[in-house]
């Protein structure tokens, strides 16, 4: 990767310098350009059902949810958008396939974004009046290209899939730019892993504009969310990505939490709490250790304010890795050591544990002594 196209941010560590692109709004959102990278998901409602939709966009919402993607398989469900777009608090993105007419009218709706393929939209007269809709009403378009959806003159193609996806891509990429369009965002998705990291690895080279990341059909959890993680991982590592959705067979929320995760865990995005915790062994004399450390969690997933806690059940990674949480507990034989922000607090009877760390990150997040 030529590292004069990445730009770092002094915030993050150096590993995850970011690839520069180039910044569109998406309903006030910002995508690319240094901005912080966005979680999105998809409602699996039926759009038609406005009611039920906006009840799943507002849970989402309130979740962490930035951007939602809604399906628009016919015209019923175009015209549903103006009322769920109405409703909606996060920008509200049409997902179109095949039928022009659905993104002139998901335009009309007021839709914040498009995504689409403009290859299977129909002939080149088609592509200019749905660009010139976009356009007019400054809607970007999301040139979505999935492994499993190539088009069939792709067949004859020399070179790997992953190959074929880009040039499938940049095809489209040409023909918006072609039409004078530049607010375009892009998409390259595979079930495989391997596949996907090398799509989005050659298509960062090849254009500026930014990349919405997903593993497509990744599955229920938990291998849904292994695969998810790998190949994300691999990419915003490596500096590559700008908005992402984890894609997951199960309740839409569920993504939303695994895509904060995944930004958490590269210290790319700080928001609400993370949980240190060993996974024990038999230098563990806590009592119950493990119903411990999901009691804490149960309590930390209502927490939205960033904070580091530890909970460690050993006096051998214990005391430290507490210390260097914002709260944490190292668990001994009958007892434990309370630490808040590197320094020991006092000494916990075994049966208080949650209730005294409870108590200490309550006092940490309200500014209490």
């Amino acid at each position: 990767m030529d590292r004069r196209k990445l730009v770092h941010d002094a915030s993050i560590p150096v590993m995850t310098r970011r690839r520069l692109s180039r910044p569109i709004s998406i309903g006030g959102v910002t995508i690319g350009g240094g901005a912080p990278i966005s979680v999105q998901s998809m409602t699996k409602t039926d759009t038609r059902d406005v009611r039920a939709t906006v009840r799943q966009i507002e849970e989402l919402h309130e979740s962490g949810c930035e951007i939602i993607r809604l399906a628009v398989p016919d015209m019923e469900a175009a015209e549903a958008l103006s009322p769920i777009k109405k409703a909606s608090s996060i920008p509200v993105v049409a997902d179109i396939h095949f039928d022009y007419r659905l993104a002139l009218a998901a335009i009309r709706s007021g839709v914040d974004g498009l995504r689409l393929n403009p290859g299977n939209i129909g002939d080149r007269e088609r592509v200019v009046a749905v660009v010139n809709a976009a356009k007019q009403r400054q809607v970007p378009i999301r040139i979505g290209v999935n492994a499993g959806s190539l088009p069939k003159s792709t067949e004859s193609l020399p070179g790997s899939t992953a190959e074929k996806m880009v040039a499938v891509a940049l095809e489209q990429v040409r023909l918006l730019e072609s039409l004078d369009f530049e607010l375009i965002k892009v998409s390259l998705k595979a079930f495989d892993v391997p596949t996907t990291v090398e799509a989005y690895r050659w298509i960062a080279e090849k254009m500026p504009y930014p990349l919405h990341l997903g593993i497509t059909e990744a599955g229920p959890a938990p291998a849904g969310l292994v695969r998810s993680a790998v190949g994300l991982g691999i990419l915003l590592y490596e500096g590559i990505g700008d908005t992402l959705r984890v894609s997951l067979t199960g309740p839409p929320t569920e993504e939303v939490a695994a895509g904060y995760d995944r930004l958490k865990s590269l210290d790319l995005r700080q928001t609400g709490p993370v949980l240190v915790s060993c996974p024990t062994c038999g230098r563990s004399e806590s009592y119950d250790f493990i119903g411990l450390a999901r009691a804490v969690e149960s309590r930390l997933a209502k927490m939205d304010k960033p904070i580091k806690v530890a909970v460690m059940g050993c006096v051998v990674n214990g005391p430290g890795e507490a210390r260097e949480a914002d709260v944490g507990i190292a668990c001994g034989k009958g007892r434990g050591t309370l630490f808040r922000k590197g320094k020991p607090v006092r000494t916990v009877e075994e049966g208080e544990y949650l209730k005294a760390l409870i108590e200490e990150i309550d006092k940490l997040v309200t500014g209490r002594n």
